[in-house]
Formats: structure tokens, sequence, C-alpha cells
């Protein structure tokens, strides 16, 4: 259904984020840089940096990081030039995937990825063929043990929230990006903890997927995300709780 990403809640489940480590600090530290270039080093003036950075100690990036990373953006340290890139593909059972990518070698990249994809049942997608189906959202996540649900829909739709899920550990909080700020502030300032927050795409209509495709898919989305120039990986599949279970006991 709209205003999900089965594939961001199997991330959160499987811990994936953690495991890998290193490469999550190179991806962060290549945003922190791409938002200072952009926006300057404030980041009380610079929302995209201060979502970077909101992710980096959710990662418990150290704080030299984060400030040589910024330092990096705005010019004070040499460093390279990244260039952002929208990928788009399609993957086993038609999967619309879509990939937000930040390189210093665009021909590098778009070779790898279509590697990637060819190995793992997909193919590279014209420009516009796949990014129609998914629409950004606002997306902030919430241990539940930080609040209660009804506190948590007070502030949150008040202060411009669209929508409220609860998933087995953490709440999900949808919203127009238009709001996202705004609503990021009022879980602050009402002292609750955000566990993640960021701008990201959602698929407005998903594929069911089977259990022929199911573990290609998942295959797929992994090694995407493994790439280190691949920050974010977007699909519209979903897949059944119990044959999700299934696939991961028998990895």
């Amino acid at each position: 259904m709209s205003g999900h990403s089965k594939w961001s809640t199997i991330k959160r489940k499987k811990g994936a984020l953690d495991a890998k480590r290193g490469k999550i600090f190179t991806k962060i530290i290549k945003e922190i840089q791409v938002a200072a270039k952009l926006g300057g080093g404030d980041e009380e003036a610079n929302p995209r940096l201060r979502t970077a950075v909101l992710a980096a100690k959710a990662a418990n990036m150290p704080l030299a990081n984060v400030e040589r990373a910024i330092k990096k953006g705005t010019g004070e340290i040499e460093s390279v030039t990244y260039e952002e890139i929208t990928y788009e593909a399609y993957g086993p059972g038609g999967v619309a995937i879509l990939m937000e990518a930040l390189t210093d070698n665009k021909n590098r990249t778009v070779s790898e990825i279509r590697h990637i994809l060819t190995r793992h049942g997909g193919n590279l997608a014209t420009s516009g063929s796949v990014a129609y189906n998914f629409e950004k959202k606002g997306i902030i996540t919430i241990d539940r043990k930080a609040c209660s649900e009804d506190d948590l829909l007070m502030i949150a739709l008040d202060a411009g929230a669209e929508d409220i899920s609860t998933e087995e550990d953490v709440y999900e909080v949808n919203m127009d990006p238009g709001h996202f700020e705004k609503v990021k502030k009022a879980l602050e300032n009402a002292q609750i903890e955000v566990a993640s927050a960021a701008v990201t795409m959602i698929p407005k209509t998903t594929i069911k997927a089977d259990e022929k495709t199911a573990p290609k898919i998942l295959g797929l989305m992994e090694a995407l995300e493994d790439h280190d120039d691949i920050q974010n990986v977007y699909a519209n599949f979903d897949i059944d709780d119990t044959l999700l279970s299934e696939i991961q006991n028998a990895e």
C-alpha cells in the first residue's frame, strides 16, 4: 500500500546497517559532505545536513568524522567532488527499483550497477519509467518505548504528520516533506527521542513477491545496498511476513 516501504522494514529488522557499519559510515560521510557543499556547514540553517548528522549519530559515528566531512564539503579541506545521480531499474518479477547515488565517476558506477542488476535478474530502465511510481515522503521512526501512541498521535498530527503506523518495535510517522522539519522539531521539543528521520521515496503501488521471486528480489536489493556509491535503494515490492521468515531462516 502507499506509504509503506517493505525494504526499509526488512533492513531495520535484519540489522543490516549495524552489520556493515564501515560501509554505512562511508555513505553517511558522502551525504554530509554533499549536504555541506550545497547548503553550508551550519546545521541550523541546512536541513539536509541536519538530517545527515542525525543519521551519523544514530550509527554512532565519531564526532571527528562528522566534522571532517563537513569541512570537506565547505572546502576547508580538499576532497573529491561527488555528483548526485538517480538510476531506475526493473528487478525480478517486474519490481520497480529507484537508486540514489553519489559518485566521482559516473561511467564506473553505471557499469557496476548494470553488472549487479544483470547478475540478479534485473536491468536498467530508461529515465522516468520507474520514478513515477514513487512519491517523496518524510519518515520518522521512534522506539515504542520512547512514548505512548496517544502522545505521539497528538504531537505529530498537530505538527502536520499524515499518518502513524505501529511496527513490532517502532512507530513510523509519515508526512509530506514540507512538514518534515516541523514534525521532527515538535517531537524533539516534547523530548521524544527520534530513532531515525529522513526524506525518502515511498512506492505508490506495490507488487506482491511470491516464493519464486522473493529470494531473488532480496538478493538484488542487498547487492545494490552493498555498493559504495549507492546511498539509497527503493523498490515497490511487498512480501508476506511468513514467506519472509522462511527465506531468512533458510539463509
